[in-house]
């Protein structure tokens, strides 16, 4: 791969001019034992190479290739098969697994797919045995191994190594005369009181019921052609959830909003009105369009006031699943409903017909006893992780359905619309998926996967096929992490189920011809083009990274205590309290060029138009709260070259990518579209607190 920037170690020598992965994160350091004391040794922990930048097995556990760096290794011992054998064991050693051969130098092994695991180097007389019979070399330990459960006691007297603020234990103590009624506890998990007593100092904010607003439709498809108009209204809907009801947002009443189906290559005019509480606009994601209708306040336009309109001219160059929804507080109005599809049919067929084909939309809500747990009146709460929900939905329902015969190709368009979420999605009894498209179009090649990772704002195209009938769960599958106690636990949620009834296949959208192959996809040749012109494109690095001033005591303690360890990815919110009671005003969330020290909206890229350029994002792991940042580009297209300097042969188009917490991803960039965009972090509540940038391209 051509474009490919120089590789990256996290085990390498530190290098500020080309940063690589968080080395105390990703680096295990390999200590002697008295058999081996002049022995060296370090094992760094890969990216397992697939479609996602962040790798998983299907059950949402963390798994790494294993780099092992040997030296100084001691005389093997007498054997005809005698060598050194690298093991993995759980921390107790109650399960031991053999990894392979190793010897000096390095050896690549793996995958490792545990939670905490230690590792183990020994000599062996015969390295073909599968349990461990030779002396003990060399040994280490994941990052992981340091999360400790901390004395509670001390907790609960606030002697957390300094003294409490005079005045502090009145703010955590606040009386909820701001209007906050509380935010729920995942079960099972527990919280100190004094993080449970925080409120935010902020107002409470939700939409006032208003009588005569409607019940929220399901999203019609709207099949728009080449100069037609679209009349877009957002408004008031009332939801009814489990057996409750919230005032909530919509677009033309329905929730999600209209599916908008088009030709590559259209051209539209959708007239906005914003019937909303709050001033608003229209982000058209993922779509290359004439900047000045892309939606952003300040950059391409200013907020379309309540009771006023807009009109948006949208093309369409490029085929792929799109979404459209506001860039205007979008903690409240894209988590209350505001989002919808676009597909964009390519003027020649990419993938083989499918039988059925389904849009869903994934978010979540954040309720509490009393129905929706408020929104910040001027601020974005829950900015130190973003704002996950406890109720997770499908195109706005907790419980999903579709219906498919034995032997039909059913093909989902999967968009996550959620503030912060990452998923982890795969089918019950294990049913493979094929992926075959990403955000802007079709991979080169399709992928055969078991699980769907889905960062913020991403959207995956993927084909599925039902041997039997059944009845088969849409799971979403992850690793919560308990901060107080130190624990992993496993958190599967169902969002929907595939209805697979026995009779004769009923053909709908694949008809006849379809041998079960998906045809080569058409943009590979344009893919290759652009690597073989990367290689010469100029360089840039951005930091991803955080600080916090003003926090309350028990907060900046407790996150001190959870920065000893940072997951790639915060699949969970088992923080709730200090992370809904940190304001945007307090999280500094930045991207930083690594190059001139400038943050945000002082970076000021500009490049002319037509150029490329090499992309490195960084994930800073030394801070107070380092985690994933689901990145978007607006305007503009990339490929992922690499993720921790492991290339990445599945190339598809995107305009969104999931950076793990302190690791570094590569990316080539299309830059073809002039004009001013946004790039920014799209966990809503990270963009509310600064984390955004302006790149511009030149005529």
């Amino acid at each position: 791969m051509t474009a490919r920037l120089p590789a990256q170690r996290a085990c390498g020598p530190a290098d500020s001019a080309r940063p690589g992965p968080s080395r105390d994160l990703y680096c295990i350091e390999l200590f002697p034992t008295e058999q081996a004391l002049g022995a060296v040794g370090t094992a760094q922990l890969d990216w397992v190479p697939g479609p996602f930048t962040v790798s998983v097995t299907r059950d949402g556990t963390q798994q790494f290739n294993v780099r092992f760096s040997l030296r100084g290794l001691p005389p093997l011992p007498r054997g005809g098969a005698a060598g050194y054998v690298a093991w993995v064991a759980t921390p107790t050693m109650s399960h031991i697994d053999r990894l392979g051969t190793v010897g000096p130098g390095e050896t690549a092994l793996g995958p490792v797919a545990m939670d905490r695991f230690v590792l183990l180097v020994s000599a062996e007389p015969d390295t073909a045995a599968r349990l461990r019979r030779g002396p003990l070399l060399l040994r280490g330990e994941s990052a992981s191994n340091r999360l400790r459960p901390p004395d509670l006691f001390q907790f609960a007297i606030g002697a957390t190594g300094g003294t409490m603020p005079p005045g502090e234990h009145q703010h955590m103590a606040m009386e909820d005369s701001l209007g906050w009624t509380g935010v729920p506890m995942p079960p099972g998990l527990v919280m100190l009181p004094a993080e449970m007593a925080l409120r935010p100092a902020e107002p409470a904010w939700l939409p006032a019921p208003v009588a005569g607003t409607p019940t929220a439709r399901a999203p019609e498809v709207l099949a728009l052609g080449n100069g037609d108009t679209l009349r877009l209204e957002a408004g008031l809907v009332l939801r009814t959830i489990g057996g409750r009801s919230y005032t909530m947002f919509g677009f033309n009443g329905q929730q999600p909003g209209p599916l908008l189906s088009v030709r590559q290559g259209t051209e539209i005019v959708v007239e906005f009105i914003n019937r909303l509480p709050l001033p608003s606009t229209i982000h058209w994601h993922g779509l290359r369009l004439d900047a000045r209708f892309d939606g952003v306040p300040g950059t391409s336009q200013q907020p379309v006031a309540p009771g006023e309109r807009f009109t948006y001219r949208l093309r369409f160059p490029d085929d792929g699943i799109f979404w459209y929804h506001p860039h205007v507080r979008e903690d409240i109005q894209q988590d209350l409903g505001l989002a919808g599809n676009i597909l964009v049919q390519p003027g020649e067929p990419t993938w083989a017909p499918a039988d059925t084909q389904a849009f869903l939309i994934l978010d979540d809500l954040l309720v509490g006893e009393t129905g929706l747990v408020p929104y910040g009146r001027d601020s974005p709460t829950h900015a130190a992780m973003g704002r996950m929900g406890n109720l997770l939905l499908v195109n706005g329902e907790p419980a999903w359905t579709t219906h498919v015969r034995p032997g039909e190709r059913l093909r989902l368009f999967l968009t996550n619309a959620a503030n912060a979420r990452t998923f982890n999605l795969s089918l019950g009894d294990g049913v493979p998926l094929e992926l075959i498209g990403a955000d802007i179009g079709p991979f080169e090649h399709p992928v055969s996967v078991d699980h769907v990772v889905l960062a913020p704002a991403e959207r995956y195209v993927v084909d599925l096929r039902f041997p039997r009938p059944g009845r088969y769960p849409l799971l979403n599958r992850v690793r919560g992490l308990d901060h107080l106690y130190g624990r992993f636990f496993g958190v599967v949620d169902t969002l929907g189920f595939v209805e697979v009834t026995d009779g004769p296949v009923a053909r709908g959208t694949g008809g006849p011809g379809d041998d079960g192959t998906v045809r080569p996809s058409s943009r590979a040749s344009d893919i290759r083009a652009i690597l073989a012109r990367g290689a010469d494109a100029p360089m840039r690095q951005l930091e991803l990274g955080v600080s916090f001033e003003g926090l309350p005591f028990i907060s900046e303690r407790l996150m001190r205590l959870d920065s000893i360890y940072f997951q790639p990815v915060e699949w969970a919110g088992t923080m709730p309290g200090m992370n809904w009671a940190t304001l945007a005003s307090q999280a500094h969330w930045r991207l930083r060029d690594l190059a001139t020290g400038r943050e945000n909206h002082a970076i000021d890229w500009h490049f002319p138009a037509g150029s490329l350029l090499r992309l490195r994002l960084v994930g800073a792991r030394d801070v107070l709260h380092a985690m994933q940042h689901p990145i978007h580009l607006h305007g503009q297209r990339f490929l992922v070259l690499a993720v921790g300097g492991v290339p990445n042969t599945d190339l598809a188009w995107k305009d969104t990518v999931l950076v793990p917490a302190g690791g570094t991803v590569d990316l080539l960039v299309d830059l073809s579209n002039p004009g001013p965009w946004m790039l920014h972090c799209h966990i809503a509540e990270h963009l509310g607190a600064g984390m955004m940038t302006t790149v511009t391209v030149e005529e």
